[in-house]
C-alpha cells in the first residue's frame, strides 16, 4: 500500500498549521479539528495514510475516543498515531500507550525532534506492513503449493490403489488360490486393524493406516510370482531345500514392490515393503525371513500375518483340503499356526463374528 497522507487531528487552527508546514513537502496533509471528523477522514483513507498526529484534548472530549475506534477497526495495526500532549504525566503516557498509541510528542515541541519521531514510527510501520505483505503472499503461496501437492497425493494413492489392483489380477491369473479371495483378505484385514485401532492406541494407527493395511494386504504374496512353478504347484510335502526357496517369496516380493515405488505414494511403499517381507515372522520368533520378536515386527505384517495364515487354513490347496472356520478359529488360538502377537489375537477373537459373516456373504455372491 502506498501511504502518503498524514492526518493532524486539532481543535486549534494553529497547532494544526505548525504540524502541516513540517510534513507538507513529503505527505499530503489531512485536517480535522475533531474526532469525528477525524474518523470519517480516516474511513475514507485508511490504506494511503501514513500517521496520524493526534492532540489529546479535543474540544469537550479526549483523544482517546479515536484510539478506541481505531483500535476497534484494526487501524492501529498498521497506523502509528502519536498523541500530541502539553501533559508531563507518567499516567497519561501509560494511558495513551495502553490505547494503542505508538509514541507521545510533547508540548511545546522541536520541529526536528517532532520530525524525527514521526519518521522513525513511520518507517518502522512501513517495514512491519511491507513484512505482514510478504507473509501473507508467502502464506497464499503456500495454500496454493499445498492444494497442489494434495492433489498430487491424491492422484498417486489413487495409482497406488489402482497398481494393487493390476498385481491382484495378475496373481489370480497365475496363483489360483488367490482367486476370488483377495477381497476376504482385505475385510478381515479391515476388521481387524480396527480393532487395534481402538483396543490398542499405542500403535497410532489412523483411519488411512487401517485402510492401507487391508489394500496392501492382497500383496503380501506378490514374491510368488518369481517363486519356480514345480515348486509352487507342487502336490506332495516340499524338501527342505524346496522349503527354503519358497520362503525366499518374501525377499523376492520386496524386490518387485521396490521397481513399483515410483507409483506409490511413501506411506504405502513403507506398508507394502513390511507386509511382503515379515507376514511370516512369528511373536516369539521362529517365523522368517529374520527371526524377529514381539513388536521389533512392524504392527502391519502382525495383523496381515494373522489374516495369511487364517486365510491358508479355510482355502483349499492343491496339497491340502481346506479347514472349516470354526477348526481355523482354534487352530490360530491354539498355536498350530505360530505364535502372534496377544494384543493381536485379543483383536482376532473380538472379530471372529465379524470375519465368519464377511466369509458367508461372500460366498453367497459367489453363488
Amino acid at each position: 500500500m502506498n501511504r502518503h497522507k498524514m492526518l493532524i487531528v486539532d481543535d486549534m487552527e494553529s497547532n494544526r498549521l505548525i504540524l502541516a508546514e513540517i510534513f507538507r513537502s513529503d505527505y499530503q496533509i489531512l485536517e480535522a479539528s475533531d474526532s469525528k471528523t477525524a474518523l470519517q477522514i480516516l474511513e475514507e483513507n485508511y490504506a494511503e495514510t501514513a500517521a496520524v498526529l493526534l492532540d489529546w484534548h479535543l474540544s469537550g472530549e479526549d483523544g482517546n475516543k479515536v484510539l478506541e475506534i481505531m483500535k476497534e477497526k484494526g487501524w492501529l495495526d498498521h497506523i502509528p498515531v502519536l498523541v500530541v500532549t502539553a501533559e508531563q504525566s507518567v499516567e497519561t503516557e501509560r494511558i495513551c500507550i495502553g490505547l494503542g498509541a505508538s509514541d507521545m510528542i510533547r508540548k511545546p515541541f522541536d520541529r526536528e525532534v517532532v520530525r524525527k519521531r514521526v519518521d522513525n514510527n513511520i518507517s518502522l510501520y512501513q517495514h512491519k506492513n511491507h513484512m505482514e505483505e510478504k507473509v501473507q503472499e508467502q502464506n497464499q503461496l503456500l495454500r496454493k503449493q499445498y492444494t497442489v501437492l494434495k492433489l498430487q497425493a491424491e492422484k498417486l494413492k489413487k495409482s497406488s490403489r489402482q497398481m494393487i489392483d493390476v498385481v491382484c489380477n495378475i496373481l489370480e491369473h497365475h496363483y489360483p488360490e488367490f482367486d476370488e479371495n483377495t477381497q476376504t483378505v482385505r475385510e478381515i484385514s479391515r476388521i481387524i486393524g480396527k480393532k487395534v485401532q481402538v483396543h490398542y492406541p499405542e500403535y497410532k494407527l489412523k483411519d488411512e493406516d487401517v485402510e492401507a493395511i487391508a489394500e496392501l494386504a492382497a500383496l503380501r504374496d506378490i514374491g510368488k510370482l518369481l517363486i519356480s512353478d514345480h515348486v509352487l504347484f507342487k502336490p506332495a510335502k516340499l524338501t527342505k531345500e524346496e522349503n527354503e526357496y519358497m520362503k525366499s517369496h518374501t525377499s523376492k516380493g520386496c524386490e518387485i514392490m521396490k521397481m513399483m515405488k515410483g507409483i506409490q505414494t511413501p506411506e504405502d511403499y513403507k506398508k507394502s515393503m513390511e507386509i511382503c517381507r515379515y507376514h511370516h515372522e512369528r511373536y516369539d520368533g521362529r517365523g522368517y525371513p529374520e527371526g524377529l520378536k514381539g513388536d521389533e515386527i512392524p504392527i502391519s505384517a502382525q495383523i496381515v500375518s494373522v489374516v495369511d495364515a487364517y486365510h491358508a487354513l479355510i482355502s483349499e490347496r492343491i496339497y491340502k483340503r481346506s479347514f472349516s472356520k470354526e477348526e481355523a478359529y482354534y487352530m490360530i488360538l491354539g498355536g498350530d499356526c505360530g505364535i502372534f502377537s496377544p494384543k493381536i489375537m485379543e483383536c482376532f477373537r473380538m472379530s471372529r463374528k465379524e470375519i465368519e459373516t464377511i466369509e458367508v456373504e461372500e460366498r453367497e455372491e459367489t453363488v
